[in-house]
Order: C-alpha cells, then structure tokens, then sequence
C-alpha cells in the first residue's frame, strides 16, 4: 500500500464482473483478509488531520478560549476545568450535527462530495424520516422550510453555548472553591435540547447523526443538576454507553466483526497477524479461538468489566489502571477505521475516562451514593437503561444506537439488487447533493469496472459478517439470475441518498425504500431489497423481509443465526436455510405477473 495508492484486488479488470457472484464474493472476501478496503494512506491521512486540527486542536481551542481557561496548549491547566469537558461535548454533538465527524469521507461511502450531513439537512425538498407515525405534525417524508429552520437553530443554539463564557454557579464553587471559570449557562441549553427533541421527532436521521441517545442526557445534566450531581450522572451514562455495548457483544456476530475490522486496520501492517483471526484462510473465514479471544475478552470484558471498576473503585491505582485500559480500547477502535468512522466520539470518551474518573474520583465524593437522593440515582440509571432493555428485547422499535449495540455485529441490515441499468434511476432523484457512489467514483477518474470491483467491496465485506450471508441467502433464492444485477451494500447506498449512515438498517428500510419509489418511480422487479432486522437479545434468529420497491413488501421470514454465522462468506455450500412465514399471492421475483399493481399504502396518522 503505498501513499496515493491502494491496494487494489488482484484480479483481472477485462474479465472479472463476468464471473458469476460467488467467485467475485470469494476473491474479495480474501483479498479484504490481508488487505480490508485496500484504501491508501493518503486517505487515512486526511482522517487523522480532520480529526486532530478540527476536532481536537480545534474544539480544545475553542473550549479553552472561550471560557478562560487558559491558553490551549496547558493541556495540564485545563484537562479537569468543567466547563472545558462541557464544551468539548457540545462541540462534538455540532460537528457530529454538521455532519463532519462520523459517517464523512470514503470510508462511509463518501466520495464527492465528502460531506453529507448540511449538504442534506440544510436543503429544503430533500428526504425527511420521521420515527413515529403517530406523531402529529410529522406527516410526509418531504424536509420543509420548517424543518431547515429547526436545523440551522440547532445549529445556531450548539454554537451560542460553545463561543459565550460561562457563568458562576454556587454548586461549582462548593465543590471546587478556586474555579473561577464557572459552567455553561444553563439557560443557554434549553434551546439545543429543545431543539433537539424536536428535529428528533421531525427527522431520525438528524437525531441518530448527532448521537441523541448519548448526548443528550449529557446535555439535560448540564442544564438541570447541580455541579456534582451532573459528574456523577455523567459517569453513569457513559458506563450504560460502555455496559451496554459489552452486554450487546454476547452470542454469535461480534466475533464475526473483528476478523474484517483488523484486517482493515492501516495500524496492522502483517499480514500473518490479520490472517490469524480466521479459522484457515484460505479456505475457512470464519472467526479463529485468536479472534473470539479478542471479541470476548478484548472486547466484551474490558466494557462490561472496566466501567464497573471505575464506577465504584475508590483506589487511585486501580482506577488509573481502568482509565487506561479504557483508553487504549477506544485507540485500538480509532486504529481500525471502521467504516462507519466514529473516530470524534472515540477521542472523546477516551478523554471522558480520564476526566470524569481521574479528575473527578468517587474517593473525593464523586461516587454514585453520594448523589444528593438516591431516588435521583435510580431515576437517571432507569432513565438510561429503558432504551437498552427495550432495543435489546424489541430491537424492531428502537435504532441500535439508543440500543446501546454499537459495532456489536448484530445490526439491521439490507442489500439492493438492480435489473440491469435501473441503478442509474437513482441519479433522478430531486434536490440530492450527491450522485450514486460508482458515479462518484468515476467523477474522480474511476474508470467504470474500477469504480464497480471498488463498491462489490463493500458487499464482500457485508458477506463475511453473520447477517450478509442470510442477506445473501434470500437474495440468490428470490433472484435465480443474480449474476446479471447489480447488487449494493445499503448502507452505503442510503448514504447517498440522506447523507448519513451508522450501520442502522432502520435508517433505510420500506420508509426510505417508499420515498425513494415515490419519487423516482421504479417498475416492478427493478429495485429488489433484502432487509433484516437485528436479533432480539432472547431469540436465535433474524427475521427478514424482501421488498420490491414498486409492490412494497412481499415476502417476509427468518433463519437461525447459527446456521449464518456457521457459513462461508461465499456460501460454497449454497443458501443458508430459511424459512418463509409470509408471501404476497401471485409474486414471482423478478419477473412480475402482468397486471400487478401496487397495494395502496396504509393511511398515516398525524
């Protein structure tokens, strides 16, 4: 891998779209072991800049400017100064609201342009997701003047709390006499999180975006509870963030997610190391004991174990030893890149371990019994813990990321299957900021099988965790013809067509599928959705469903996650078994008997 140059796969371009899709799936699917996206590391580059001048450097500079202090190179002044900690969140939550933190650049499917997020969100007639129906004054899935205005506002609102100086506060001055930087004015938090509830209820996509289900009840914190009490019930939401991702991490996907995120990883340059976290390559990529190893004791016990020790610990040593355990986990991630690229939030928690439990430890009255009520302790961790329990039991009614399930490998996920040239139908969608990424790709100088080999990679990289290959499964069985269409990777594509993606398949299920039809104007068997929802935590299966984005949903089943997680990638061994529970009378994928109309859609409520 060079500077400007990726690895590339090793395959013949002349010849290589023409062999049938499990050959391609197989070849990329090995090449991603040793080399993951194969990107340069020109492009890693940019990350590392973007996220130490702008997010970094810059939100310190900012936070430390504007509340005095101190000047921002005193890292020593400044670590454990409150009201520093505050306004680094909120600059977080406007960059991440920008779009210019998670899910940007090439890795997330962003070629030209980079940027999603305000591209999108700032433009009226683009497409708006509502959570709840039922919510009155939400219908529609157009984005309106109204909904560009409560953007900007929150914007605005993210920014007047960052830039203006803070106030004093006599809980402050309590607990730390000789601050005399004071906090964020509370009164400047009712706009954003007003702001954010109501963007929220209007559109998910800008909710999930800015990371709601985390900051804020950061934010609500800041503005309702006294100093200490906010310290505390901080440090119980990020051990429910931590506990709840280590807790999402049991059964069979997560170790199926750390073979293909090490392989991707610039920061592993042998390619013996990468290859040893699956069971024989090249035979056999399934997860090797070396990487359920990493998954379950890297990973699931340091989460689950660490903030346990760091919430109730009152020795210094043994808390230090949590934070940097801690810290080198969230490293370990940003060294990955993962696709979706939550590197800001990465840096951000690694700096929350070392502020709230070092600067702020439970042996100096910062532990979680001495909240000023106990009823007050229990009510914020129920607060917390509702969204977790329920996604966990019901994932169909709560996105992973208030779910807590972050990167656990048990996600909703979809693929698209085009006829032949339909993707192109994409391109006429309105008021889009961005084309489909293989036309982005040859906008760059991509030629075309380039640009496509470049985005199968990305459905190679779908294949090699548990739900790809029941996607893959239902798909090869819905369409006996598979080898002659297009097939993408949703979550990429949705990236395209809302500006944002974190690997929740809720942000591009029938809603989306529905918006895009009504716009767009698919015939029927040109646009085919294979789409699964996640696995409840005490279930063993996934249940899917197949849309044709002309009919709406027309099959609906479920596989067992073992019998997923137990196949290769390519699946030699054909279609992992599943079982159908519901079919629409008279379909027949692709081709469609004549005279079939679309059923009428149900009547929305607000």
């Amino acid at each position: 891998m060079g500077f400007k140059t990726g690895d590339f796969p090793p395959v013949d371009v002349d010849t290589f779209l023409d062999k049938p899709l499990r050959e391609r799936m197989q070849a990329l699917a090995l090449h991603w072991v040793n080399y993951g996206f194969g990107s340069p590391k020109m492009i890693h580059t940019i990350y590392i800049v973007k996220l130490l001048l702008l997010y970094a450097v810059g939100g310190a500079a900012v936070a430390t400017w504007t509340s005095g202090a101190g000047p921002v190179w005193d890292v020593a002044g400044w670590w454990n100064e409150p009201i520093v900690y505050q306004k680094l969140v909120l600059w977080t939550v406007l960059l991440e609201a920008i779009g210019l933190a998670g899910s940007w650049g090439p890795l997330a499917g962003k070629f030209k342009p980079m940027t999603g997020g305000i591209l999108f969100w700032a433009r009226p007639g683009t497409i708006r997701l509502r959570p709840w129906r039922r919510v009155p004054f939400t219908n529609g899935d157009t984005r309106t003047v109204l909904d560009v205005g409560l953007y900007l506002a929150f914007l605005g609102a993210l920014l007047s709390a960052i830039v203006l100086p803070g106030v004093p506060s006599a809980s402050l001055s309590a607990a730390l006499p000789g601050n005399t930087s004071g906090l964020v004015n509370p009164a400047l938090l009712i706009a954003p999180i007003s702001l954010y509830v109501l963007c929220g209820l209007r559109d998910k996509t800008v909710f999930l975006a800015a990371r709601g289900e985390q900051y804020l009840p950061a934010l609500v914190f800041f503005a309702a509870l006294p100093f200490a009490d906010m310290i505390i019930a901080a440090k119980l939401l990020i051990c429910v963030v931590w506990i709840g991702a280590g807790v999402s991490k049991f059964g069979d996907h997560f170790a199926n997610v750390v073979p293909p995120m090490v392989s991707n990883s610039p920061a592993v340059p042998f390619r013996w190391f990468k290859r040893q976290q699956y069971r024989d390559f090249p035979r056999d990529l399934r997860p090797s004991k070396a990487a359920s190893f990493l998954a379950h004791v890297g990973g699931t016990t340091v989460e689950i174990v660490t903030p346990l020790v760091l919430l109730f610990s009152t020795n210094h040593w043994l808390t230090l030893a949590g934070v940097v355990m801690m810290v080198v986990f969230h490293c370990f991630i940003i060294s990955t890149f993962p696709l979706a690229v939550p590197l800001e939030w990465n840096v951000l928690f690694a700096y929350l371990s070392v502020f709230l439990f070092l600067g702020f430890p439970a042996a100096d009255g910062y532990a979680v019994t001495d909240m000023s009520s106990p009823w007050l302790a229990a009510g914020i961790i129920a607060a917390l813990v509702f969204f977790p329990i329920l996604g966990n039991l019901r994932p169909d009614l709560v996105s992973f990321l208030p779910s807590m399930r972050q990167y656990a490998g048990n996600w909703a996920s979809a693929l698209w299957a085009f006829a032949p040239g339909a993707e192109q139908k994409l391109n006429t969608l309105p008021h889009r900021p961005a084309q489909n990424q293989i036309d982005q790709l040859q906008a760059m100088g991509y030629p075309k099988a380039i640009a496509e080999i470049t985005m199968q990679q990305t459905i190679a990289w779908r294949s090699m965790h548990s739900q790809g290959r029941g996607l893959f499964s239902v798909l090869y069985k819905q369409i006996p013809e598979l080898d002659r269409w297009t097939v993408r990777e949703a979550e990429f594509g949705c990236n395209s067509l809302i500006g944002f993606n974190f690997g929740d398949g809720h942000l591009h299920d029938t809603d989306l599928i529905a918006a895009v039809q009504s716009r767009v104007g698919f015939a029927p068997g040109e646009w085919i959705i294979v789409w699964v929802e996640s696995q409840p935590i005490h279930r063993g299966i996934q249940r899917y469903q197949v849309i044709d984005a002309a009919l709406g949903v027309v099959e609906r089943g479920e596989w067992r996650v073992r019998d997923a997680v137990q196949a290769q990638p390519w699946l030699p061994d054909g279609p992992i078994p599943h079982q159908v529970t519901w079919r629409r009378a008279g379909y027949e994928a692709p081709t469609l008997p004549v005279g079939l109309v679309p059923e009428p859609e149900p009547q929305r409520v607000g």
